[in-house]
């Protein structure tokens, strides 16, 4: 069959989505981008917030029309959403005709075939199993490339559901993670993020190692100049690892440390384990011992316990922080979840208050950006626009799909890393002149 992809959600997914694609090739399965060819579809779902969920069954429903009107015959939901529901996919969307959770991507090929023949697969393997060796057809571009080093989290912050989904947090075998970083090396991938639900807590289920140890080995392998890191929890940043991240020129110095809140009793309530002040002696801590660092967080509003004093507090925190990247969501009470009991500010109020964080944010990330204009950065190059042909890419402190973008005047090819100088930057697009 002809077969479309389409992945949902977080860079764990799409790693996912790459296992899922390499799977269904092998199996003689030709891939398509093109959903008027396609006769089948993958639809990779996320389930972590109400609008995540939303996505998903909006993006399956717009995959039925195709039934309608070109040669798709055939629709799977893998992932996220069946692992939590399955059941009522199934009951509720007879347009799906397959659902595979997410400790069941290794069966993507048996699920879409049975689907196909009218079978309706539910494919639910054990969402806490060793995490997949499976190879990815890796869908990037040619500069970049995810590298997932664990699964799972062990975390359970009261208002989360990723445990129930992704299972207990394991980490890979160190081996074949190092492996796997040369492989994509030799295929010319000179910048790979790392990816886990819990970057920090690597190696907490393997004797001898952690991610300090993990960096070193990763930071010796000829042809990656750039290692980023997607999330560090805040409680786990260890003086060992804050001194490698320092000292190895190939870790970016941009650091993804979700924090969600400021306020020491929403902390708490969330079953965080650091307190307000911690996490203002870490930022203080980081930025005196990485220069050029960038910061990016994520913050909820309207979390359980959060007043309007509560939400000045974590304002105050953003003016005096000065975090350059931030995202931030209104709470979503997820079924399930001790936070979903707790008394909570209406959705209205979360959404009101998360508009007010972006506005403080947006006056931040202005006032930083154009502090830039005259400065030399580090970017990578990541192809061309499709309407200008000029090159693009990102700076050092730019993850891909993320952050902002760099519009490169000089010499430069995909996957090029360089010093430019910065001649403009508005809106999260630098423009800058190559050294």
């Amino acid at each position: 069959m002809k077969v479309a992809m389409i992945s949902l959600g977080c860079p764990k997914n799409q790693v996912s989505a790459e296992q899922m694609l390499h799977l269904l090739r092998e199996a003689g399965h030709d891939i398509t981008t093109d959903l008027d060819e396609a006769e089948a579809v993958v639809v990779n779902t996320c389930a972590f917030i109400e609008d995540a969920r939303q996505e998903a069954v909006n993006t399956l429903l717009e995959c039925a029309e195709f039934k309608k009107t070109g040669s798709l015959k055939t629709i799977v939901a893998a992932g996220c959403l069946p692992q939590l529901y399955a059941g009522e996919i199934l009951s509720e969307m007879p347009e799906v005709d397959g659902v595979v959770g997410v400790g069941s991507c290794e069966d993507i090929a048996e699920a879409l075939e049975r689907a196909a023949a009218g079978g309706r697969p539910v494919l639910m393997g054990d969402n806490s199993a060793p995490v997949s060796e499976c190879p990815r057809m890796i869908s990037t571009g040619p500069a970049w490339a995810y590298l997932l080093i664990a699964e799972g989290c062990d975390n359970r912050c009261s208002y989360c559901v990723i445990p129930r989904i992704r299972g207990r947090f394991r980490s890979r075998a160190p081996e074949k993670i190092l492996a796997e970083a040369e492989k994509l090396a030799s295929y010319g991938y000179r910048e790979i993020i790392l990816v886990a639900q819990d970057l920090t807590r690597y190696g907490k289920d393997i004797p001898g190692w952690d991610l300090a140890r993990l960096l070193r080995e990763l930071c010796k392998i000829d042809g990656i100049d750039w290692i980023r890191l997607h999330y560090l929890y805040p409680h786990e940043l260890t003086d060992e690892l804050i001194d490698v991240i320092a000292g190895e020129p190939k870790i970016v110095k941009y650091l993804d440390i979700p924090i969600q809140h400021i306020n020491d009793r929403i902390l708490k309530l969330m079953n965080r384990r650091d307190t307000g002040d911690e996490i203002r002696a870490l930022f203080k801590k980081l930025r005196g011992r990485i220069p050029g660092l960038v910061l990016r967080t994520s913050l909820i509003s309207g979390l359980p316990g959060e007043g309007e004093a509560e939400f000045e507090e974590l304002c105050e925190f953003l003016r005096e922080a000065r975090i350059e990247r931030a995202g931030v969501f209104p709470f979503s009470p997820e079924e399930g979840t001790p936070a979903a009991a707790m008394e909570h500010a209406d959705a209205e109020t979360a959404r009101r208050r998360a508009e007010k964080i972006q506005e403080l944010q947006a006056g931040i990330m202005d006032e930083w950006e154009s502090s830039l204009a005259g400065r030399t950065v580090s970017a990578i190059c990541d192809g061309y626009d499709a309407e200008t042909g000029e090159p693009v890419g990102r700076a050092y402190f730019d993850s891909p799909g993320i952050d902002g973008a760099v519009v490169f005047e000089g010499d430069v090819s995909p996957g090029d890393i360089v010093d430019i100088t910065v001649i403009s930057a508005e809106d999260g697009v630098l423009r800058g002149r190559t050294e």
